[in-house]
């Protein structure tokens, strides 16, 4: 007779399940790095921000309400520094409307450059140095399907290519490869009103990197890439002619399934289901599953935990599929539309990453071009974000005058 155990996560210390990590890991989870510095201000949120170039990450469905013709964006970041000197993410992304005003169509490449790494055999000797790399390559469309209501596609190729096809333990590795797609939906309702003052309201949903698993050798299992769930609202706040506030807030989950809980025999080794030789799941549900049905059970499998005794903890599983959703948001304040503050908070479950920072960020905008720069307060000690800022270099290719109720 099989028994659970009580440190289900954590097997050298020997901590309940409901204390210890219990994390979703992904392949390629660079696409889920924000990779501007406007939204990485206002704590990497962005659903429902009016839209700009880098739309085409947060929420395609935005692009088609664009307050100008064309416009491209730069960013940079330095990422990691505490940790690795020479690992960055580059980010550009651009996007043209089509004459019939209602459509439009954009593009974007994220380059993800991991530094310089030396491989070495099993005995320590250097074998050769390799300066792993990953890219994605996106193109987009927004169509407005009425004033107010629009939505969005985008379609992605992926490259992860992490050892340059090194001989891995007999076994020949690859660059993974896979073709991702979102779909996405935004609403934006103008000329409300708060008293005397007018505001807009926006809401956007978008489901992201919907694609198949990916595998770095012939041998290999294949894992499932980040898709991800993003929804959230944002109301902007136009003060007077000179000043506007805008506040918004983004919820996310990631739509893969949640790492059960095994069981163990008396032995404490796991039990093996004699007919199919994999392990048996003792809660939660099992992982190895098609993307589609990853997808649903991403929504009902956390395992929970047990106590010390081996009996699960009423309403635990409900308890851990909350942990999952992280949450983050900010605030913007912009003068005459040309200088922008910006401020906000990410939070994430200390069981499932423990990403939990403060965003600040500045915003200049002159003429046809814009500047932008974030920084990044981390609150828990020793975090390798810490500190982390990003740039952003946008200009803009409108043909006529931006009109009064278009906000940027």
């Amino acid at each position: 007779m099989g028994q659970v155990s009580s440190d289900c996560i954590n097997e050298v210390t020997g901590q309940p399940c409901g204390k210890e990590l219990n994390t979703i890991t992904t392949a390629v989870p660079f696409l889920m790095i924000s990779p501007d510095s406007r939204a990485g201000g206002m704590g990497d949120a962005g659903v429902a921000i009016s839209a700009d170039a880098n739309a085409i990450h947060w929420n395609p469905a935005k692009l088609a309400f664009a307050p100008h013709d064309g416009e491209f964006k730069i960013s940079y970041s330095p990422w990691l520094r505490n940790l690795v000197p020479d690992m960055n993410l580059a980010y550009l992304a651009g996007y043209g409307r089509l004459k019939n005003k209602r459509s439009t169509v954009g593009g974007a490449l994220r380059y993800f450059n991991l530094g310089s790494i030396q491989f070495t055999d099993q005995n320590g000797n250097a074998i050769r140095e390799f300066k792993p790399a990953e890219f994605a390559i996106d193109v987009a469309f927004g169509q407005q399907f009425s004033d107010v209501f629009s939505g969005g596609l985008a379609v992605r190729y992926v490259n992860s290519n992490l050892t340059g096809g090194l001989n891995v333990t007999g076994a020949d590795t690859k660059a993974g490869q896979t073709v991702a797609a979102d779909v996405s939906f935004f609403y934006q309702k103008q000329d409300m009103k708060l008293g005397d003052k007018e505001g807009i309201f926006a809401f956007g949903l978008n489901i992201s990197n919907i694609g198949a698993k990916m595998s770095y050798s012939t041998t290999a299992k294949r894992d499932f890439i980040p898709a991800n769930l993003r929804i959230g609202p944002c109301f902007t706040y136009i003060m007077d002619k000179y000043n506007k506030l805008s506040i918004h807030f983004d919820a996310n989950k990631l739509l893969v399934p949640t790492p059960p809980i095994y069981e163990k025999d008396s032995a404490g080794q796991y039990v093996v289901d004699q007919a199919t030789g994999e392990y048996v799941v003792a809660s939660g549900k099992d992982p190895n599953v098609g993307v589609a049905a990853g997808i649903i059970q991403s929504f009902s499998d956390a395992p929970g935990w047990f106590d010390q005794n081996g009996n699960l903890v009423s309403g635990s599983k409900t308890k851990e599929e909350l942990r999952e959703i992280n949450l983050g948001g900010g605030i913007e304040y912009w003068y005459a539309d040309q200088f922008a503050a910006r401020a906000g908070y990410f939070w994430e479950h200390y069981t499932k990453g423990n990403r939990q920072y403060f965003t600040v960020g500045l915003g200049l905008r002159y003429n046809i071009f814009a500047i932008d720069v974030s920084y990044l307060i981390a609150n828990t000690q020793r975090s390798p974000l810490a500190n982390t800022l990003r740039f952003t270099l946008g200009f803009n290719f409108d043909t006529g005058k931006k009109k009064k109720d278009e906000v940027e």
